[in-house]
């Protein structure tokens, strides 16, 4: 069957432009977009596989998600290996979520401090935590000043040992 339809898509396309197309020319131009179409399909199937089983990264562990209309800088603590660990800066916009903690939370209590890209606090806390103005990963919550950091109150959230956790911040009233 698939023989005859190819003969006849041939037979009616032998003649290209006026000048007669010799028929195996024909048979090498089918046969290219054959293979062409087979590897795109292989292609498309191969990467639809990675897509479904692949681990998802929208499984985030910690997220702190931004209702309010300002840019947000949010910098995250949490107790690990017998120290308090501060890191940041992840930069929110408006209606957006940042993953600022990967792994599955192992702590029940994540700290939390945002401020705008002004420096205004828009949360804050009682538990104070070392943060610089760059991008950094401290160890350590004593002699922030002493030790060249700045000292920020964070804002205790209590994940009730979940292994994921999603923090919205409001504008504050």
């Amino acid at each position: 069957m698939a023989t005859f339809r190819l003969d006849l898509y041939v037979a009616k396309n032998t003649q290209e432009f006026g000048a007669r197309v010799p028929r195996h020319t024909l048979y090498i131009r089918l046969f290219r977009v054959i293979g062409v179409l087979r590897a795109l399909f292989r292609l498309i199937s191969a990467g639809c596989l990675v897509i479904l089983f692949s681990p998802t990264q929208s499984a985030a562990q910690f997220a702190v998600c931004n209702q309010t209309l300002n840019v947000l800088n949010i910098a995250v603590g949490r107790y690990a290996y017998e120290n308090f660990t501060t890191s940041g800066w992840w930069t929110v916009g408006p209606n957006r979520c940042a993953n600022v903690i990967d792994r599955v939370l192992d702590v029940r209590y994540v700290y939390v401090f945002a401020q705008d890209v002004f420096g205004k606090e828009i949360m804050r806390g009682a538990t104070p935590m070392c943060i610089d103005t760059k991008r950094f990963d401290i160890v350590g919550e004593e002699d922030c000043l002493l030790r060249g950091y700045l000292e920020a109150r964070f804002h205790e959230v209590d994940t009730f040992k979940s292994e994921r956790w999603t923090l919205f911040i409001y504008p504050p009233s």
